[in-house]
């Protein structure tokens, strides 16, 4: 075999190792500029993850400082009160030997702090609930505490009041504890069950 042949033979071997050579020589010059380009991407990515820790941990100490100081507000209003409290009863202390003079400062004390009171629940938007006396139960802001043996109401009329209730918002802060009507008598438009038990 002449060496022509060789060179021809080995050429048929490999027809593309020009190709070849020629794309791992353009891959070593490109390397620089991707692994670059890399660095480049890994940075904004561990920029971003740390972003993303300290926005984690903002959160969870704005959510820990809303827990906590929610009600700062209304407890400032509260001190109001608080210290009205304290002066009326040092006013009653101090008037104690004039019962006239003591009532009075009593009664513009306790008017003054319930005032007071309104305005910081009118702040924190705690309203007292209309008086249900007249309505029927409502669950949802009711809760009846007792029965009342009249025939002057319907069964399951609220007659009586005892403790207000308060709405937050739109939500219940407390329901109304009240006194519902119970007949006495047998109602001919409301007759009990046939089955023997007492309605």
């Amino acid at each position: 075999m002449t060496e022509d042949t060789k060179n021809t033979a080995g050429e048929q071997e490999h027809p593309h190792q020009a190709q070849v050579d020629e794309a791992e020589a353009s891959t070593a010059a490109d390397a620089p500029a991707v692994q670059d380009e890399a660095a480049v991407w890994k940075d904004k990515y561990l920029r971003l993850m740390a972003d993303m820790e300290n926005l984690r941990k903002r959160t969870t100490r704005e959510v820990e400082d809303a827990r906590k100081y929610a009600v700062a507000s209304f407890a400032r209003e509260l001190l109001n009160v608080q210290d009205n409290m304290e002066r009326a009863l040092s006013t009653m202390k101090a008037e104690a030997a004039d019962p006239a003079t003591t009532l009075k400062a009593v009664i513009e004390g306790v008017s003054m702090v319930a005032q007071q009171l309104t305005s910081a629940f009118d702040k924190a938007q705690i309203k007292k609930m209309e008086s249900p006396v007249g309505q029927k139960v409502d669950p949802e802001r009711h809760q009846a505490m007792f029965e009342v043996p009249t025939d002057d109401h319907d069964h399951g009329t609220i007659v009586q009041e005892m403790q207000a209730g308060y709405m937050i918002g739109d939500r219940l802060l407390r329901p109304a504890l009240v006194g519902t009507a119970k007949r006495t008598s047998s109602d001919k438009s409301n007759p009990p069950p046939q089955d023997g038990t007492n309605g």
